[in-house]
């Protein structure tokens, strides 16, 4: 699923990192350029470049840019069948290989907000208990989302959230209040939150178990072995690595094992280091005592300047203290050097920097080797030498000084050149048997072009999956969002059905009739005891204009102190009493009072009409 890259698109991730220390460089093209995309189209952008230059004048839009791109869809107990074989299986091969009381190292790398590393917290709780669990386990948990490791240090959840969570674990672990769950406080300690960004920064070290879910299929293939490298490097011996569904490992068999492939959970394959040359004091012969000694002294001297190695002996503070007769023939140090500093000659930096290898010889308290190297004496002669810097220890573990042997390679240098010309002849003397053999070798570049292929069609369908998985968590996420959009329109709509049943209530409890009208004069509320006194239903009332309605209360005489309501000339009420006749035909007087709607930001919206009968009583309808 490839993708070609756009230049521009390119620019802009080096902006980020350059500004913001955000590399995104190493994540899959294509589902990085659709959640950028998606944050341009909120903002009606459709260049990269153009969106590069708004970033430059809004430093605010980092925030919304990066909760697009990093999708935080987490959860509790997320997938179960994994999690259970984790705590019945794996848990307790790693607690077991633990000596008694030493501390257990855990690391959940992309943590989000948190809730993985706190379903770690509880599942080691169980297997541990309280007190063991508090001296000995810590949990570190990591992303490079901020706002995200803020929600997850409150460790605070709502009912959804918490929903996967067994109900025994969740009565033992979490704390409820206002309808939300904590998770307990003297565990959460125990979890330590911070930045980590698997790409750049420094893993961290001696983990027992790492959980890494859904975070590699967000990568390429380049920057998944660059992180893996890293997760290896974390694991203490035997470690164990817990990964998403959509992450199979398939290429890094080198580096672990599976122990379910199924629920993507493999252990540390230990890769032996370099043997590293140790320097062993051998002990001192016994000697039998002798009279003379100088004289021993001398003997010693002599031996080391009959030595065949060209040697030459440094003091700790870098100075020439010895060396022999091959070093003067071989390297052109004199007499004269001695009690000179290393680093004026120049055998010091030609063939090759010998002082560093000094320092680390000094420091590391073993023999380093220098590679091969060419050590031109003279315009006909080229020379091979390999060097060794070894440590003088004391007996005490003093450090004494450091020895430099030279080691001539020349005839070695010279056989090893014989042997690839004889080499290279016999090559050409199997040309004949590589022709008659052309056919077979055809099969088997066939059948190795056909594993190539089936290879690659395999690592497709593995990024598909990934992609897929990718695409899956985008929707998740977006549907929280829908989720909690509908919730709260659920709750707004409950609250206005509340208020408009509280005004129905209230204007049908009052005995005068009431309407309500806008700027313009139309009806927008008309109550109960209207409908009684004018034969009006609400329904055939509301929408008309107030002065067009074909009641008993003439309309006309009301023009004038509507219009003084409605302009905010008046600050008062404007009152009217007019004689009417009600829905029975009888004849009555009503006083028209009209007061104005004030709205605090706009003023006069409208005007509110109460029209009492005189004479009238509560509950007589005329």
């Amino acid at each position: 699923m490839s993708q070609e890259s756009d230049p521009r698109f390119e620019s802009l991730l080096d902006f980020l990192k350059e500004s913001r220390g955000f590399d995104f460089t190493g994540y899959k093209r294509a589902s990085l350029m659709r959640r950028v995309r998606r944050r341009m189209a909120q903002l009606e952008i459709d260049d990269f470049a153009e969106y590069q230059d708004h970033l430059e004048v809004h430093p605010d839009e980092f925030t919304s840019l990066f909760n697009n791109i990093l999708i935080n869809v987490t959860g509790f107990f997320r997938e179960p069948e994994s999690w259970q074989f984790l705590a019945e299986t794996v848990l307790p091969e790693v607690l077991a290989a633990k000596a008694p009381g030493s501390p257990i190292r855990i690391w959940s790398a992309g943590c989000a907000s948190g809730e993985e590393a706190y379903t770690i917290a509880m599942l080691l709780a169980e297997a541990l208990g309280d007190d063991q669990f508090k001296d000995r386990v810590k949990i570190y948990a990591t992303d490079v989302d901020e706002e995200s490791l803020a929600e997850a240090r409150l460790a605070t959840y709502g009912e959804r959230q918490v929903a996967d969570v067994p109900p025994e674990l969740l009565e033992r672990y979490f704390d409820r209040t206002n309808g939300r769950f904590s998770f307990r406080k003297d565990l959460r300690r125990l979890v330590i939150f911070g930045r980590n960004d698997l790409v750049q920064d420094a893993p961290i070290s001696r983990v027992d178990l790492l959980v890494c879910r859904n975070t590699l299929m967000y990568f390429n293939s380049e920057t998944q072995t660059r992180v893996l490298s890293r997760l290896h490097f974390a694991l203490s011996d035997r470690g164990v690595l817990f990964l998403g569904r959509s992450e199979m490992l398939l290429r890094y068999g080198d580096l672990f094992i599976p122990i379910d492939i199924k629920r993507r959970i493999f252990r540390k394959l230990a890769v032996p280091s370099p043997s590293r040359a140790s320097v062993v004091e051998p002990p001192a012969p016994s000697l039998p005592a002798d009279p003379d000694p100088v004289g021993l002294d001398r003997l010693r001297d002599e031996a080391f300047q009959a030595s065949p190695l060209p040697t030459i002996v440094l003091t700790t503070t870098g100075l020439v203290a010895y060396a022999n007769r091959r070093a003067e023939t071989l390297l052109g140090v004199s007499v004269t050097d001695i009690g000179r500093p290393f680093r004026d000659l120049e055998l010091s930096y030609r063939p090759v920097e010998l002082r560093g290898y000094v320092e680390q010889a000094q420091v590391e308290r073993r023999i380093v080797e220098v590679p091969e190297t060419e050590y031109p004496r003279d315009d006909t002669e080229r020379r091979h030498v390999k060097i060794q810097a070894i440590p003088l220890v004391s007996a005490e573990s003093r450090l004494l000084g450091v020895a430099l042997a030279f080691r001539e390679t020349t005839a070695e240098r010279r056989l090893r050149d014989d042997l690839s010309d004889a080499n290279h002849r016999l090559e050409v003397a199997y040309e004949e048997l590589q022709t008659t053999s052309e056919e077979l070798e055809t099969t088997n570049e066939e059948l190795q072009s056909s594993v190539e292929e089936l290879e690659t069609t395999n690592e497709e369908l593995q990024s598909t999956n990934e992609e897929l998985e990718t695409m899956n968590e985008e929707l998740q996420s977006t549907n929280e969002e829908l989720r909690n959009i509908n919730d709260e329109h659920r709750e707004r709509a409950a609250r206005l059905d509340q208020a408009n049943s509280f005004l129905d209530a209230v204007l049908t409890s009052l005995h005068a009739g009431v309407l309500a009208i806008d700027a313009n004069m139309v009806v927008q509320a008309w109550n109960r005891r209207a409908e009684d006194l004018w034969g009006l239903r609400a329904d055939e009332a509301v929408g008309e204009h107030v002065l067009n309605l074909d009641i008993g209360l003439p309309t006309a005489p009301l023009r004038t102190p509507l219009r003084a309501v409605l302009s905010g000339d008046e600050t008062g009420r404007q009152s009217v009493a007019l004689d009417a006749v009600n829905r029975r035909g009888r004849p009555i007087r009503v006083r028209v009072t009209s007061t104005p709607l004030l709205n605090v930001l706009d003023g006069t919206t409208g005007a509110l009409l109460v029209m009492e009968a005189e004479g009238d009583e509560p509950g007589n309808g005329g």
